[in-house]
């Protein structure tokens, strides 16, 4: 009787089944726990990886029609392998495929990664493959549209050490062409602020913008070396729309266009007004609708703008009305002042066309009256709304016009990386060949 009591309460202790049951389950539950680590770095690692072939192919896809396949493939293992660092590591690149035809580019790669706590399951390693497809602009037939303002405003010195020689010189940071009276330097008189500005040697925004314009140029030479791929023409906007060059293969051509005085393009010219309302429209005509870049008849289409985004008349600032195009509801010129609508640039991004605005910045100048008086007053003051139909953002009513001229810009471009904000000269000088560049890097990436 005492042997069955015995046994019968061993039989019936529950006090040593949490250690009995966490042995049983100890090897389940690290093996779930190395599955979840050892995954999510296997996951981790695959996002790295395609980013990286992403990156390689989209690096090369302009190289197509210009270097032979090897030579491509060999950038590719390149480019590749300087992203990830990590060849050392097991990274595999392998079927590389270079479709000249469709200009598509098609690659694998893989990496064996060695687990860590799945060991104990007899997981030593996990397969981890991603594939990328690219194809498009990079490789693709394309008309670029630079457009230049032509406004007066345009006219602005590019730095503040020529804004202020300007300003002790004629009273004025703005090299306009019209008669601002004479104007006396080193001995000799000038009638205009431009041809004073000429003489002082005073960089305007007009010719950093004409070196913008040639770094584009210098940047179509190296992606069509060949130069049957992409056009390049030059037009204005001011009053209206107006082509100076159509598109060209020629980039020698182009250069010559630019150089021409004559052709409007320099800042030998400019235009007292800027009225985006009727020179986009204008421009929509010009340009035509894009194609899906597969020939030579259907290109894709860039339009690159460069300017100060503000929908201006010179006469709106000195408050002469006589024979003006402006809407007579309107009770003071200065409050027409404005940045533009971006609902009008919806003539250009409606030609299925991309839009990279570059924004030289308007730079405060409040001692300036004319700029307090319009670019320098309130949006709540001006008739955005009222005349020219845009809609404000939210909260914007107590923002000056100038803080708001990048908030409509923004919105005029097709996509917020293709907008950029410049002030100085610099920046302006590199912001269109970082556009273009881009728009080019935007290859689809297929898979």
């Amino acid at each position: 009787m005492r042997m069955n009591r015995h046994i019968r309460n061993f039989l019936g202790d529950r006090r040593g089944n949490i250690a009995i049951t966490f042995a049983f389950l100890l090897v389940p539950l690290i093996s779930a726990v190395g599955m979840s680590l050892d995954y999510v770095r296997a996951y981790n690692i695959r996002t790295k990886m395609q980013a990286d072939l992403d990156t390689a192919l989209l690096a090369v896809a302009k190289d197509i029609g210009t270097l032979n396949n090897d030579a491509i493939e060999a950038q590719i293992q390149n480019w590749f392998a300087a992203q990830t660092n990590l060849t050392d590591k097991g990274y595999e690149l392998s079927d590389i495929d270079i479709d000249t035809n469709s200009q598509e580019i098609t690659a694998k790669a893989k990496v064996t990664v060695p687990t860590t706590l799945l060991r104990i399951a007899d997981i030593d390693s996990v397969d981890v493959s991603v594939s990328s497809s690219v194809a498009g602009p990079g490789s693709s037939y394309m008309n670029v549209y630079i457009v230049l303002d032509k406004s007066a405003s345009m006219m602005l010195a590019a730095t503040s050490a020529g804004q202020t020689a300007m300003q002790d010189t004629a009273g004025c940071a703005f090299a306009c062409h019209v008669s601002e009276g004479s104007h006396t330097y080193k001995g000799k008189n000038y009638s205009t602020n431009f041809a004073l500005a000429k003489a002082m040697g005073v960089q305007l925004r007009t010719d950093v913008a004409m070196n913008a314009v040639s770094e584009v140029l210098d940047m179509i030479d190296v992606y069509d070396s060949a130069h049957k791929r992409i056009k390049v023409g030059f037009y204005t906007v001011g009053k209206t729309a107006a082509e100076a060059l159509a598109p060209t293969y020629s980039t020698t051509t182009a250069r010559k266009v630019l150089a021409n005085d004559a052709k409007k393009m320099t800042g030998a010219t400019s235009e007292d007004a800027t009225y985006f309302d009727y020179s986009l429209a204008a421009l929509k005509k010009l340009i035509g609708t894009a194609g899906d870049g597969k020939t030579a008849n259907s290109p894709m289409k860039l339009v690159l703008m460069l300017t100060d985004g503000i929908q201006s008349e010179r006469n709106w600032v000195h408050q002469t009305a006589n024979g003006i195009r402006f809407p007579t509801e309107v009770d003071s010129l200065r409050k027409a002042t404005t940045p533009l609508n971006p609902d009008w640039c919806d003539n250009v991004k409606d030609l299925n066309a991309a839009f990279g605005v570059l924004y030289t910045e308007y730079l405060p100048m409040t001692w300036d009256w004319g700029y307090n008086v319009t670019v320098g007053e309130k949006m709540s003051t001006s008739v955005f709304s009222s005349v020219w139909g845009g809609k404000m953002q939210s909260g914007s009513k107590n923002k000056t016009r100038q803080a708001y001229i990048p908030v409509a810009l923004e919105e005029c471009a097709s996509s917020s990386d293709m907008f950029l904000q410049a002030s100085s000269a610099a920046e302006i000088e590199a912001g269109l060949s970082s556009l273009f560049q881009q728009y080019v890097a935007k290859v689809r990436l297929t898979n």
